[in-house]
């Protein structure tokens, strides 16, 4: 039993450093982008749009790759410098860079990023041996990937920079620079996995045997876009609204934090809940908890930091659930289209990734272009353009999670599928 955690814990070591890349990214580089470098929200949203629509195209494609061709480890660490390389250079912009720096930086971070995540979680499948090894693989990631997004707020945080995203990106640089080979170099060693030997040839028929394995779980990854679309909103707004609707921009790092620990401190609750009833069920409830919580967010307004921050601990619950349970359901997706010989898990991977990224995209470019339309300002906003803002950080991922648990409800969820 010990040696099967320590595999557990082994595998999952990744996940925290990627964890704390993709806050800074998703978070601190929009608004760093349109108010420090001064691109405007609506070239930032454009141009990140485009550059992960881009990206996303060749998610299925690395995928295939690593079930096909490469070692999945190879490409890890070829996507280390690529990641590495980017981001360096996305959080020391020159002076007077153009969105051509952006999109081409940005472009190299995404590249790097699913160049090590998708053989990453690809590898998870292939180390589980069964269903509850591959619940377990999934679990310990998503436990380090949370983990990892709170080191990401308190360091910032503690150092009193939380509020500045300059600062915040720069730190979390020096910090993922020396981190992140560190404990690569620490999984390529001790993490090992026999090649799956693929009998599928050329890509279309990899696609044709993926569509008709998978094709009773489209309601879930519907469910997955949506609700990841809903998140997506609030993530990238998130330093505009605490700023210039509640007028707490001091309180965002403490603000995050408390969103984050809500959601890891609620996390044995949806596993016991998905134990008792259904992943899927659980799922639901947690969407449903979050809605009623995000509800009152456009109601809000300058000097209701309390109220907000009783929203933000409840509907932080739900995080815990977001971040596992799809997880662990697409783990299940996994395991029954390679079973017995693994020869999907890269590519499907890359499609989860592919929809992961195609939601954040849809969400930073939606909610810039719609702020810059109404001619948002952020140093000077109307009354009409922050009222906008309020809408779409509270109103439109409400109206998106409803839609998510409409969809998801059509998904049969096979009885074994439960976690045990």
């Amino acid at each position: 039993m010990l040696s099967t955690y320590k595999n557990y814990l082994l595998y999952a070591l990744p996940a925290l450093p990627l964890a704390l890349l993709g806050l800074p990214l998703y978070v601190y580089l929009p608004s760093y982008y349109a108010q420090d470098v001064e691109l405007g929200l609506f070239e930032v949203g454009i141009v990140l749009l485009v550059a992960r629509l881009f990206d996303m195209i060749s998610d299925p494609l690395i995928g295939y790759w690593s079930d096909r061709y490469f070692p999945r480890k190879a490409l890890m660490f070829v996507g280390l410098f690529f990641l590495l390389g980017g981001f360096y250079y996305l959080s020391h912009p020159i002076a007077g860079a153009t969105s051509l720096w952006l999109f081409s930086f940005s472009m190299l971070v995404y590249f790097g990023w699913s160049l090590i995540s998708i053989p990453y979680y690809a590898l998870g499948a292939d180390l589980g041996e069964s269903y509850k090894q591959n619940s377990g693989y999934a679990s310990f990631r998503e436990l380090f990937n949370i983990s990892g997004v709170l080191l990401a707020l308190l360091l910032p945080y503690f150092l009193g920079v939380a509020d500045n995203p300059a600062k915040s990106l720069t730190l979390m640089f020096s910090v993922i620079v020396i981190l992140l080979p560190i404990i690569l170099l620490i999984f390529f060693l001790s993490v090992h996995a026999q090649r799956v030997k693929s009998s599928l040839h050329s890509l279309k028929e990899v696609y044709t045997h993926f569509v008709c394995e998978l094709k009773s779980s489209k309601y879930l990854f519907g469910a997955f876009f949506l609700n990841s679309f809903a998140n997506a909103l609030p993530a990238t707004l998130f330093l505009l609204y605490v700023a210039l609707v509640i007028g707490a921009k001091e309180s965002s790092g403490i603000l995050l934090i408390v969103y984050f620990v809500s959601g890891i401190l609620a996390l044995p609750f949806w596993y016991m809940l998905a134990a008792k009833f259904s992943k899927k069920r659980a799922w639901i409830v947690s969407i449903i908890n979050a809605v009623f919580f995000f509800s009152f967010v456009p109601f809000l307004g300058e000097g209701d930091f309390n109220y907000f921050l009783i929203i933000t601990i409840f509907s932080g619950m739900s995080l815990g659930a977001d971040m596992a349970l799809p997880a662990s359901m697409q783990a299940d997706v996994a395991q029954n289209a390679s079973s017995p010989q693994k020869q999907l898990g890269g590519t499907l991977f890359g499609f989860f990734a592919m929809l992961t990224k195609l939601s954040l995209a849809v969400g930073v470019g939606v909610s810039f272009a719609i702020l810059g339309l109404f001619d948002f300002s952020t140093t000077q906003p109307s009354e009409s353009s922050l009222l906008v803002l309020s809408l779409l950080y509270g109103a439109l991922p409400v109206i998106l999670k409803l839609l998510a648990i409409f969809v998801l409800s059509k998904h049969k969820e096979k009885e074994y599928h439960a976690i045990n």
